[in-house]
This record gives structure tokens, sequence and C-alpha cells, in this order.
């Protein structure tokens, strides 16, 4: 099979629904207006653990508007929320929304208010008032780690692993072990979690939702309301981010959907941005330890990695952050042990670059730590630690530049400018500092199906039920298409995000680069070949489509092709990789960091897209620095409850926060993982960007901090950075 050629151009196209976006005639989940639209508004618990004893909404149904209340007292059953007949209830499960009394977190919806209006069903909702039996509650991680218990094995991914010697770190010649905490981060994508519900019949219902996966979506409806997935149609035509928040459907649109059953219209509910703390995910709470042991000369010995994460009462979260340790590098014996701890909050869920983001900050502090007891650079330690091939598994890899990703990043930032002793160099009165970190995440193929269409005036449409959640997939997706088909990207139109679409995978784990472009590759081969068939042998390998159609009186011509991964993935280890360097001034006095200059380096084969790529670069590199020095979920533990839930007291980065950020490319195709060449990014530009940013604090502070985020007051002591 032929392959795609390597870019030409050093930009790229611009996005195809760049315009649609910034004139506003993009329509996002809760902009549809539907004949007899009604509002809902969600009720939470105001206490953290316990039992609701009663609900007064007398008040709210008296309340101007308001057509109806649903609490657990008077909801209609949701099939699948109960157990098949002879069998128990589940221990542990997703939110069963108005399932039972139970309280176990706070903000836990209780009642759903509907109305005309938006503004009366959220007036009616703060007449609702409820009485409960409360309970002694847990939210705090670090009081109950010996608590943690061994999750299931996910995703092929297993809590314990040991490779050579346990704890061979602890023989070591040059040996360090140190603690690592990162605290809850919250995902806050621009776009409010929002779902329009509509019954077209008694057994069939349609769903305007943000998703990254709109058959997924569907599939889990169909579950939860025992019905066919062909009797549910999903929508979700455009996402305004997501990163992990939008990969299951959450308690608010099994709500919706029950609304909308009640009162016999379509239901519109949309979360709260207060919600958006508690109802959808978040990164989970997450203490590791590192035991990590060299030669003299920086050959590692051992790494022993032990984490424990936060997850729900109700259900069971892993994201495997020691994962990451058992393969960035080469290291003859390592042991990872991983446990969770369940606590009355919402259920985690996974966050760009989820466990690898995470564990990455424990594994590539611990290396810079031990660069320095070491008094070996950085970046000469990780080299001398090289992998040629998959230490877990002993394959070799589909593609890996990680070095040649290392030199252009280390060149472009001016890494021989460092110094390395900590605190050496001053800027106007700032101390200055170099941090690097490396990054990692598995690089999937999955299945894909394309439906590619020629039409009579020479458009070419794609359609896929893929989802788009900001990172240009459409714009991807038309590149691939126009070069494979040798016609303008204007002559090009991808239909994405509607359920009833040919099967695509969720938009999460950097794979839709991957899998959905290899199978519009594919499709468009066999689209040629189809023209090719109806003029004969010897035809040109672009011809006249529109002549081809005209003489053969057709008004179209169509495939529809599956594409999936072949045994290569049992031949080759497939990872994406990432180098970030940071440079940052911190005031003396004050404790203040502001970053100076960042490079980040991908290595993940063809750059498809490269405006869009870059994009991708910057984002991950702003939610790195955000993760390092801003971000926090904060609890009042004496009430279970989050007390920064907003935008005024949750700190993300803003412009000022932010340098000019270069996004670089190795940009060699991967021969092996499909036939683009092309493997993911979203996950790497943030993998070890906190890491980069907190080796970076050091070596201008000679202070090591090991809690995120990196605020002044951890780095001033007696008004003196130390």
């Amino acid at each position: 099979m032929n392959k795609l050629n390597h870019p030409k151009s050093s930009t790229g196209p611009s996005r195809v629904d760049g315009r649609l976006k910034v004139t506003g005639a993009a329509k996002y989940s809760a902009e549809y207006e539907l004949a007899g639209l009604v509002y809902g508004v969600l009720v939470g618990s105001t206490i953290t653990k316990g039992v609701i004893k009663s609900i007064d909404t007398q008040k709210a149904l008296r309340a101007p508007g308001v057509l109806a209340v649903i609490t657990h007292f008077n909801t209609p059953v949701v099939p699948g929320y109960v157990p098949e007949k002879g069998k128990p209830e589940p221990e542990k499960s997703p939110l069963r929304v108005f399932y039972d009394d139970k309280i176990v977190f706070n903000g836990q919806p209780i009642a759903l208010v509907i109305a005309e209006t938006f503004e009366r069903a959220q007036f009616a909702g703060s007449l609702v008032k409820a009485e409960y039996t409360e309970d002694k509650h847990i939210t705090r991680l670090t009081d109950h780690l010996d608590n943690g218990f061994t999750p299931g094995e996910m995703f092929g991914m297993t809590p314990e692993y040991s490779r050579g010697t346990v704890a061979a770190w602890n023989t070591a010649p040059v040996k360090l072990e140190q603690e690592y905490i990162i605290p809850s981060e919250v995902h806050n994508p621009m776009e409010l979690h929002a779902c329009i519900a509509r019954w077209d019949a008694e057994n069939k219902f349609t769903v305007w939702t943000k998703t990254q996966g709109v058959k997924e979506t569907q599939n889990e409806l169909a579950a939860f309301f025992k019905l066919p997935p062909e009797n549910i149609q999903v929508n979700s035509k455009f996402v305004g981010g997501a990163f992990g928040s939008a990969l299951q459907v959450w308690s608010h649109e099994v709500a919706a959907v029950i609304g909308a059953k009640v009162v016999k219209r379509p239901v519109k509910l949309v979360l709260s941005r207060q919600d958006m703390f508690t109802s959808v995910g978040y990164r989970p709470h997450t203490w590791q330890k590192i035991g990590i042991g060299a030669t003299a000369d920086g050959k590692l010995v051992g790494i022993t990695h032990n984490a424990v994460g936060q997850t729900s009462a109700y259900e069971d979260f892993a994201e495997f952050p020691t994962g990451v340790s058992r393969y960035l590098y080469a290291c003859p014996n390592v042991d990872t042990h991983y446990k969770i701890v369940s606590l009355n909050v919402g259920s985690p869920i996974w966050m760009r670059g989820p466990g690898e983001a995470t564990g990455t900050f424990a594994l590539e502090s611990a290396i810079d730590e031990l660069s320095y007891q070491l008094n070996i650079d950085p970046i000469e330690l990780r080299m001398k630690n090289y992998a040629e091939t998959d230490p877990q598994s002993n394959k070799p890899y589909s593609s890996k530049f990680l070095n040649e990703a290392y030199k252009m990043g280390a060149d472009h930032i001016g890494w021989s400018d460092r110094s390395p002793k900590p605190g050496a160099v001053t800027k106007d009165g700032w101390l200055v500092g170099y941090g690097v970190s490396g990054g990692v995440f598995g690089a999937d193929r999955e299945p894909a199906t394309v439906k590619a269409t020629m039409m009579a005036d020479g458009m070419l449409v794609l359609q896929t039920a893929v989802s788009d959640i900001g990172p240009g997939t459409g714009t991807a997706m038309v590149a691939i298409a126009a070069e494979t088909m040798g016609i303008p990207a204007e002559k090009v139109r991808f239909d994405l995000g509607d359920s009833s679409y040919p099967n695509a995978p969720q938009q999460g784990g950097s794979t839709i680069a991957s899998s959905v472009g290899s199978a519009v590759y594919m499709a468009c081969t066999d689209l040629k070949e189809k023209f090719q068939q109806l003029i004969g042998n010897g035809g040109k390998d672009h011809p006249d489509y529109v002549k081809v159609l005209k003489e053969h009186k057709l008004d179209k011509l169509e495939v529809v092709t599956d594409s999936k991964a072949g045994s290569e993935v049992d031949k080759y280890q497939m990872y994406s990789w990432s180098v970030h360097f940071v440079v940052v001034h911190v005031h003396p006095a004050t404790g203040v960091v502001k970053v100076d200059k960042v490079a980040c380096v991908a290595d993940s084969g063809r750059i498809i897209s490269p405006k869009t790529a870059r994009s991708q670069v910057i984002g991950g590199a702003v939610m790195g620095i955000g993760m390092a020095l801003t971000e926090e979920a904060v609890y009042d533990h004496r009430y279970g409850r989050l007390v920064n839930s907003n935008f005024g007291d949750y700190h993300v980065p803003v412009n000022a926060d932010i340098p000019q950020i270069e996004a670089l490319f190795v940009n060699k195709p991967d021969p092996i993982i499909n036939p683009i060449g092309a493997k993911g990014m979203g996950e790497i530009s943030l993998i070890g960007m906190a890491a980069a940013v907190a080796n970076a604090v050091y070596n201008a502070t000679g202070k090591r901090i090991r809690t995120l985020p990196i605020t002044p007051d951890k780095l001033v002591e007696w008004g003196v950075v130390s």
C-alpha cells in the first residue's frame, strides 16, 4: 500500500471550522432551539455523606413557570439502574442519579427542577429544601493513605509490577527517595457541560450533548434505558474543550433524559461552573514516593515507584501513574505499586495525559534530583539511560527519535547557558533557572470506519462518528483526503459528531489521527480504486472525477471502509514522545515565579496539520504551567466541600503567565503504526511539562518543591528564597 507523502508545507491548512467558530455560526450542544424547549436545573446536596430524610418541593412546584420537580421519591425508573432479577445490588457503580436516599459527596444531585425558562428553573431550585441524617465523611487523601486498596487491571495496566530485583535502588552507590504530591486538578473547559434531551417516541430519544464519543454515549445511554442503540440519536457537532471530562455519560445527561420523559417536552440542562468541579470528573489527588539509584557514572540501578490516588466512595477509578516508570528509561530493576483510596468526593476521570502526567511529575523530578547528586547534566543522565528497545516488553519501537528531540530543544532553549549550580544566575534582580523533562504516551490505533462519497459536482464528502473537542480533527482529515485524492481541500467536506455515521473511537488517548486518519486514507484509496475500475487499466492516479461520473451517468460514487491495526501491534511497542524545556525567573524576595521561555519538542510521527499541531503543543504547555504553578482544587475538609469551585478562586494561567511557546517537531513518519505515519500528540504536549517547570525552579533557587502547585509561600522563608 502506498503511504502518504511527507508534507511539503511548514504551516499547513487553516482550520476548516475556524470561520464558523470565530463568527459564532458553530452550534454547540446547548445552542439548539427546539419546539417546546424547557429548562432544567439540578439541586445539589448540602452535606457530604448521609441519608436524605425528606425533600420539600412544594414551594418550588408553586413557583411561576415550574413544570416538574424530580427527586428519588418520584422519578421514573431507569431500567439499567436496577439489578437483574436474582442479582444483588452492585457494590460499586457510576452515580445513579435520583436512585436512592444515599448521599456520597457534597453537591450530589438530589433534584431536577424543570421550568419554562432557565431563570425560573434556577429560582425554583433555590426553594427546594432537604433534611438529612448526616454521617462522618472523609475527603483528605493524605490522612488515609494506609486505607488504600489495589484496583483491578484496566486497559492492560496492572497496579503491581516488577522486573529484576525489588527495591534494588536501595543498594545503589548513589540513591535518593522522595515523596511527590499533586492536588486534584479540574478540567474546566470553556464550554459548560450541557445536554438537550427529546423523546421522539415511547422507545426513542435524541440528545444533543457535549461528548468526546457519540457512539460511546449512544451505547451507554442504551444500557441505562434498556433500548437498542439505534433507537438513540446522539449529536455533538462542536465541543468547546473537554480534556477528558466528556469521556463518559454523566448523571446530568441521564437526568435530562428522565426530565424530558416526565414533562413530555425537550429539556435543556446546562451545568453551572460550580457543578463542573464536582460532577464531571477531575485529575485525582495523588501521593507518590520514588526511590531511585544509580552508579557513580549515572547508569540507573533500580527504580521503586509507589503511588496512592483518590477515588469516589461509589465508583473505582484508577489512572496508574506508576506505569511510566516501567518503560521511560533503560533500568534493569523496576518495581511499581499503586493503590486507590475511597473518599466522599465525586468520581475522578481521565484528564489530559492521565496517569503519565501524574507519574512523570514524580519520575522526572526524581531524575533531575539524581542528576544534581551525581553532578551530571540532566540531559546527559537521560541519554546514559536511553532505552533503544522497550524495557517492559523487550519489543522494538515502531519509531523513536527522542534523542533528536532532546538536541533540538536544547539548541533552541539555549541549554548551554544553564549553570549546573542552583541560584547562580540572575537577571535584573531575578533568579534564573533552566529545567527539562521528558514525556511519553502510548500510540494506539483503534478501529474506525469512514464513508467516502464523491458527488457529481466534485465534492468529496467523508462521514464518521468521531467528535472534535478542539484539536483540529476535521482539518487534519480534510488534509489527508485532499492529498490522497489529489483535489483541493475546498472540495472536501468532513461530517462528524453524529451517531448515525459509521463507527469511530472516542476522541481521547491521542488515537484519532492514527485511527480515523488511517480510515480516511484507506477510504480515499478504495474510492480511487473504484474510479480506476470504471475507467479501466492505465488510468491516471488522480483522474477528473466529475468527468468520470458524468461519462458513466452516475450522480455519485461511494465506499465504506473499515480500518484497524494489524499484526504489527504484537511485534512492536508504539509510543509518542516529547521533551519540554523551560526557563523561569524567580523573585528572591517574594517567591513569584515567571515562566520566561518554553520550547516543546514532539516526536509523534508525521505531522499532518502543522498549524493545529502547534496549537495542541501550546495548549498542553499552558495546561502544564497551570499544573505546576497555579491549579489546585481546595477542600474545606470540615464540611467536605470545595471552596474554590469558580474561576475567581481556582487559578488557571492567564495571558500574563504565558510567554512565547515554541512548538517544535521531529516530523519523521512512523513506518509501522499506520499507512499515514502519524501518532498521537494531545497527551504528550502536557506530559512532563510540570516537572520541567519544577526542575527549572530548583535550578533557579536551590529549593526543591515536591508538592504542586509551586506557589510563592512554598518558596519564601522569612522573605527570602532559600
